[in-house]
């Protein structure tokens, strides 16, 4: 049989790192991608050196560049011919405002509309491979968010932590919008929380932009905070197990249902979300 195709964004650390080494070790093909071309190579030799006969390849990408998630995919869908699982994992935690190239605050581009135009750009790949799988790296965080459609890029009185959750409620309602639209197709999309994990072992927050008060509650929850390996149990359960091959527009934590907030499941909210990153990013 032959192996099947998965795809981890961020894989080169942390909770990426151990998902694409634990469905490595299940067998899968793995591709998983880095800003780092050298990190990306090290994460491939690490892989191998836990499991021997990984079949595991690295590839470059930033999400910080919306040119350049296209150039990815299309290398992407010209490299491998089938796709069967993709993970959403790579995100951003910043508490300074910055705006990317293409004019987005940084963890709005990098946290959603990144990957929303990466999953869109590999959707028919996905279709031909059903039956196939989205899993998209949210947070329980989101229950302390609301969106606000007149600033979805934290332009009026930026503060990085409501930023951050803001980009965790787009992660759920992208899901949800998604898997309403792939009804019927083979393709299952669902959302997670993957636990709390220390951001300085993830290195969700970019080295240099997280200071003061971040850095203090760093080191008071780093005792209670899960290891990168336990942070990804739930993404590999999604990503693998045939327990949920027929569950979709969900949210799951500890590898069991869950019920996000009362936000996330605003369907309309859902709706309007993906049409105006749809616009956003040009599709």
């Amino acid at each position: 049989m032959p192996r099947r195709t998965v795809l981890v964004t961020g894989g080169n650390t942390g909770i990426g790192l151990e998902t694409a080494a634990a469905l490595a070790a299940k067998g899968f093909r793995v591709v998983l991608t880095a800003r780092d071309p050298a990190k990306g190579r090290y994460a491939v030799e690490e892989i191998r050196r836990r499991h021997t006969d990984a079949d595991v390849a690295a590839m470059e990408l930033d999400l910080a560049g919306l040119a350049d998630v296209r150039s990815f995919a299309a290398c992407f869908l010209e490299r491998f011919p089938q796709l069967d699982v993709l993970v959403n994992n790579a995100g951003v935690w910043l508490d300074r405002r910055s705006v990317t190239a293409d004019g987005f605050e940084t963890m709005f581009q990098v946290n959603h509309l990144g990957p929303f135009l990466l999953t869109n750009l590999l959707l028919e790949r996905l279709k031909g491979s059903a039956p196939a799988r989205i899993v998209n790296v949210a947070s329980e965080a989101h229950r302390f968010s609301r969106l606000d459609f007149d600033d979805l890029q934290s332009e009026r009185g930026f503060r990085g932590m409501r930023a951050y959750l803001r980009t965790k409620l787009c992660n759920i309602l992208f899901t949800r919008e998604l898997a309403r639209r792939l009804l019927g197709t083979g393709v299952t999309a669902n959302s997670l929380h993957p636990g709390t994990v220390r951001p300085s072992r993830t290195r969700m927050a970019r080295d240099g932009d997280t200071h003061g008060l971040f850095a203090v509650g760093v080191r008071i929850s780093a005792p209670f905070c899960l290891s990168p390996a336990k942070g990804a149990e739930t993404t590999v359960y999604l990503a693998s197990s045939p327990d949920v091959e027929d569950h979709t527009g969900e949210y799951w934590v500890r590898q069991h249902l869950g019920r996000p907030s009362r936000a996330a499941l605003d369907d309309d909210a859902a709706r309007r979300l993906w049409d105006m990153s749809a616009q956003l990013v040009r599709l």
